[in-house]
C-alpha cells in the first residue's frame, strides 16, 4: 500500500512538473514573438496596406457585432438597475450607473470578448493553416521574416482598432440603457445631467488603456497559437479552440488586474 501510495505521487509530481516545465516554454516562445512583432512594427519598411487590412477585418468587420452587443448590454442593465434603485427611490442615479459601468468594465470587456471570439480565432486558424500547408515555411526560405509579414499587422490592428470598437461599444450601450430607462419612465434631464456631473473623462480613458491591453493580448495569443501549430488540421482546430480559451480568461485577468491598479 505504501509503495502505491508513493508511486501515485512521483508520478504525479512528475506530471506537475512537466506540466509546469512546459508552461513556462510557452511563456518563453510566447513573450519572444510578441517582442519580435513589436520590434518588426517600428522598424521599416512599415507594410502599411498589410495593416489597413488588419484594422478592416478587426475594426470594420466587427462594428455590427460590437454595436448590437454595447446596445443590448446597456439595455438590459439597466432593466436590472431600475428594479434595484426603484427600491430606494433612487433612479435618479440610473444615467450613471450605466455609463460608468460600460465606460469602465462592460465596454471594454465585452467588446475584447466579442473580437476575440470573431478575429483572434480567425487569425489562429489562419496562421495555422499557413504553418501547417508550409506556407510559413516557404517565406523564411524566401529571406523573409514571416513576424513581420503576418504577425506585426495584426497586432498594430489590434492595439488601434480595439478602442475605436470600446467607443462604439460605451456609446451604443448608454444609448440603450437611455432607450430602455425612458420606456420606464426614467425622467430623461435627470439620465443625462447626472451622467454629466459625475461621469468624468478618466473613467473613459481608463476603459479606453484596458481595451489596448485586450486588444495586444486577443491578437498577439491568436497568432502565437496558429504560428506554433502542430499536427495537420486537427491541430488547427486546438490551436483555434485553445487561442479563444487562453484569451478569454488572460482577458478576464488582466481586467481585475488593471481595475485594481486604476480604480
Amino acid at each position: 500500500m505504501a509503495s502505491l501510495l508513493l508511486s501515485i505521487s512521483l508520478a504525479l509530481v512528475s506530471r506537475i512538473g512537466m506540466l509546469v516545465l512546459d508552461g513556462l516554454n510557452h511563456l518563453g516562445n510566447y513573450s519572444l514573438l510578441v517582442f519580435r512583432a513589436a520590434v518588426q512594427a517600428v522598424r521599416p519598411p512599415w507594410r502599411l496596406r498589410d495593416i489597413f487590412r488588419q484594422m478592416e477585418l478587426v475594426g470594420v468587420d466587427s462594428t455590427l457585432v460590437v454595436v448590437l452587443t454595447g446596445f443590448f448590454t446597456g439595455g438590459v442593465f439597466t432593466l436590472q438597475v431600475i428594479y434595484g434603485f426603484r427600491m430606494f427611490s433612487a433612479e435618479t442615479m440610473v444615467g450613471p450607473t450605466v455609463a460608468l459601468a460600460m465606460c469602465r468594465e462592460l465596454g471594454p470587456v465585452l467588446t475584447a470578448l466579442m473580437v476575440t471570439g470573431r478575429v483572434g480565432s480567425s487569425m489562429a486558424a489562419e496562421l495555422g493553416a499557413m504553418r501547417v500547408t508550409e506556407q510559413i515555411d516557404a517565406l523564411t526560405v524566401m529571406a523573409a521574416d514571416p513576424v513581420k509579414y503576418l504577425i506585426s499587422p495584426r497586432l498594430v490592428a489590434g492595439l488601434l482598432m480595439l478602442p475605436l470598437l470600446t467607443i462604439v461599444s460605451d456609446f451604443t450601450g448608454i444609448l440603450g440603457g437611455y432607450i430602455v430607462a425612458m420606456a420606464k419612465g426614467v425622467d430623461s434631464g435627470h439620465f443625462i445631467d447626472r451622467i454629466e456631473n459625475l461621469v468624468v473623462i478618466s473613467d473613459v480613458i481608463n476603459g479606453l488603456i484596458k481595451s489596448v491591453f485586450f486588444g495586444a493580448i486577443l491578437t498577439s495569443v491568436g497568432c502565437y497559437k496558429g504560428f506554433f501549430t502542430r499536427g495537420g488540421a486537427e491541430g488547427v482546430g486546438r490551436s483555434t479552440t485553445s487561442a479563444v480559451v487562453i484569451s478569454y480568461v488572460t482577458i478576464l485577468v488582466s481586467d481585475f488586474l488593471l481595475t485594481a491598479i486604476m480604480f
